[in-house]
This record gives C-alpha cells, structure tokens and sequence, in this order.
C-alpha cells in the first residue's frame, strides 16, 4: 500500500503526546504505544500510534496458518495482539476451562487508516487515505481534558479470584511438583476483578502511567475492549536480522525517601541468590528458544543481571540477542518463542500444564503481547503485565499479577511481590 508520509515540527512535545492520545481514542481500533522517554540502546520511537482499521485479521481456528498467510499478503503497518491462550494453538494439549468476561480474540492484527510516530522534536504521519495535514490540524484541535473532569471509577468494588490462605496452599503444593522434579520455577498468577464496573478507560490509563510510566506501555482500544497497560518488559523486538528478548525476573521495592536505601535495595537485588537463579533459569528458556529460529552461534547474551528502576521498584533484566534465520516471518517466530519465558517457568510445557491446573483464572491478554509489525517486517512486543483489561459491555474489569515460585520460595515473601506489583494498579482504582 502506497501511505503518504509526512513530518512535522513540534514545540510542545507532552502536550502534543496528550493530544494524540485523545485524538487515537476516537477510533474504535487504536493502539497507543508509549515509551514515556526511557533511554535505551534499543528504543525507537517515543510514541507509536496506529488508528482505524483497512483490513483486520482475527481469525477463529487454525490461527498459526492463517498468520503464515496474512503475513505473506500484508506488505504494511500491523498492530495487534497475540494472548497467552495462542499457547493452546503451538501445543494443542494445552487449555484452561475457566471463562475470560473481557473476551479479546486469542489474535487480532489491523491494518491501521493512520500511523503516527513521535519524537522529541516532530510528528511523522503515514496516511493511507487523508492528507497529513489534515491529520495534524486535527490532533492540534483536540480538546484535553483533566482527568478530575472525566474521573468516574470511584465505587469499584475489588475481589480477589483466589483468597490468600488458598494462595499460600497453592504456592506450597507448586514448590511439591518442584521437589518432585515436575519443573524448576513456574510463574503462578492470581485475578482480582470487578462486576458491573464502569471506568472511564482513557482517564483510568492516564493515571496508571502518570503513578507508573513504564517504557512499553500501551493504551489499547478494540471497539468495547480495553487493555491499560504500564508494561516495563520487552517481550521481543525484530531489527532487520537482529532478534532481541529482555525478561524480567527479579523484583525489589524502592526506599523513595532515602536515595542511600534506595541504592542498597538495588544491590540486594543484584546479589540476591533467589532472583539470579529465577533469572539465569529464563536466560537459559529464552537461548533455547532463539537458537531454533536463529543462526547458529548467533545467540548470545547481551546483558545478564541488568538492574534496572522504575518509579515503585527494582526489576533485574536481562537481554539476550540473536541473528534470525533468512526466510523466517513472525508466524514462525512466535512458534519458537511463545509464550514469553518470563511468564510460564521451565521447563515451559510442563509449567503451562501447572498453570492450568492451578491457576482459577483464563489469562486472555494477560501475559501476552501487544505491538506492532512495520512493512519491513521489523516489529515490537511487549510482555502485558502491569495491566488493567475492562470490557465496556459486560461491565467487567480485570488485573493479574504473579510471581516466579522456586523450591526457595516463600508463600508469603510470593503474596507481598504480587502486592507490590499491582501498588499502581490498586492506588489508581482507588482514586
């Protein structure tokens, strides 16, 4: 498809940001991507923006063909999702029997009318239809609101999927199967969700990014469904031949008042034995993975043990890099690799029969992926963690959180990480 492209200077780089975030949310496809000005040797664009749908893939069965396909006949931008349950496609035995209300396809891709792509200094429009400068005349028309004006998620009432003392009996039967040599670590996650809620989605994902920007986080609109994301982990990002993954496994709490405390919390978490060995563990899965779509000896480690802050916490990450085989599309790609490491455990089909054993909640989106593909067949994931899912028609909303569980770990210490991770996420439902 011919797009007509254009950029534009900008002066006011956050208030432009606002605007783009209105003006996407009148569309009922649009995918928000924002980088919230994270520095990093892999950063692209600080916002991506896709709206409106030419084309949509989502089909109903035998998904991983059917991407094969659409891949090969859509030479343009992509932007979409693959939920945990694609797993069940890659390895049919798999399947959890429990209801997921908020109902996002298990893939969906469309083919967006406009992408944006932001910069510090200027606007890049791709059009497929209406003139650039239309496009930007309109983002610059837009009226922002506060969020007090469109705030209305005040009387949500919060439950819990699994109650605690069930939690602490899950985590130790799990640390059992470990003993007994079922697997090494599993990623066990808990729902806590809300009947009959109504939120404002656009004003409810402000505040969870202005408590928690994080730097792949997305607002993520498909008609009726929304996913609210403040992401810090990277599940998989394609640069001409270069593949790179960067897991997360390792958590800490920040000290805000003492940046001396601060810092030591951070040395705890590099030197902590339990999350090198929890990260070491995915480092291993996720070598694994690139080896089978990658050339061989090009897979490597790039970073091992990075630590890195975000505004609550700590997290260790760790990236590990590969050159990918010539031929090979996203279809395949996704086959070697999903789901992301960092969310099952090892070995990964063995967890995944845990999990859904286990777990009392369908994952859905959680724990899946959300980017874009560009139409060089470059693309960007991210891992959805961090997140609120809501569908507006059923009036129900959603939040996961979970923890890796080895034989060291404490049901307890695993219940406070959870508590830790969903902070932001709490503090804005709250509000």
């Amino acid at each position: 498809m011919q797009r007509q492209t254009q950029s534009f200077a900008i002066t006011d780089f956050k208030e432009t940001k606002k605007r783009l975030l209105y003006w996407a949310n009148q569309y009922g496809s649009c995918s928000f991507l924002d980088n919230h000005q994270y520095t990093s040797a892999y950063n692209s664009a600080e916002c991506l923006v896709g709206v409106g749908a030419l084309k949509t893939f989502c089909p109903k069965r035998n998904h991983q063909d059917a991407l094969h396909v659409f891949l090969k006949e859509t030479n343009d931008w992509l932007f979409g999702h693959v939920s945990y349950d694609y797993r069940n496609e890659l390895i049919t035995s798999l399947g959890s029997g429990h209801p997921d209300k908020i109902d996002f396809a298990v893939i969906e891709f469309f083919q967006p009318e406009i992408v944006v792509q932001l910069f510090a200094g200027k606007i890049v429009i791709h059009s497929a239809m209406l003139p650039p400068e239309s496009i930007v005349e309109e983002i610059n028309s837009i009226k922002i609101q506060t969020i007090s004006e469109v705030s209305d998620n005040a009387n949500l009432s919060i439950q819990p999927r699994i109650k605690k003392e069930n939690y602490l009996s899950i985590i130790n039967k799990l640390k059992q199967h470990i003993l007994r040599g079922d697997c090494y670590e599993i990623n066990f996650c808990q729902e806590f969700f809300a009947d009959n809620a109504t939120i404002n989605p656009l004003s409810v994902y402000r505040q969870l990014t202005e408590f928690s920007p994080n730097p792949f986080s997305c607002y993520y609109k498909l008609e009726d469904k929304y996913l609210l994301c403040a992401s810090p982990e990277r599940y998989l990002k394609k640069t001409g031949s270069q593949l790179i993954s960067q897991p997360i496994k390792g958590t800490f709490k920040r000290d805000l008042e003492s940046i001396a405390e601060d810092e030591k919390l951070k040395q705890q978490l590099y030197n902590s034995t339990k999350d090198r060995a929890e990260n070491v563990m995915v480092v291993d899965l996720v070598r694994n993975d690139l080896s089978k779509i990658c050339k061989e000896a090009s897979v490597s480690v790039a970073e091992l043990f990075g630590i890195y802050t975000f505004p609550q916490i700590h997290q260790m990450i760790s990236t590990i890099q590969g050159e990918v085989k010539d031929g090979v599309d996203f279809a395949t790609i996704l086959e070697a690799t999903f789901p992301m490491g960092s969310m099952t455990g090892a070995p990964k089909n063995s967890v995944m029969h845990l999990i859904d054993l286990y777990e009392q909640s369908k994952r859905g989106l959680y724990s899946g992926a959300v980017g874009y593909i560009t139409p060089d067949k470059d693309f960007d994931f991210n891992v959805v963690i961090r997140s609120i899912l809501y569908n507006e028609t059923n009036k129900y909303l959603s939040y996961q959180v979970g923890s890796g569980i080895t034989y060291y770990s404490d049901p307890s210490d695993e219940y406070e990480e959870c508590s830790l991770k969903a902070a932001s996420i709490r503090q804005v439902l709250r509000s």
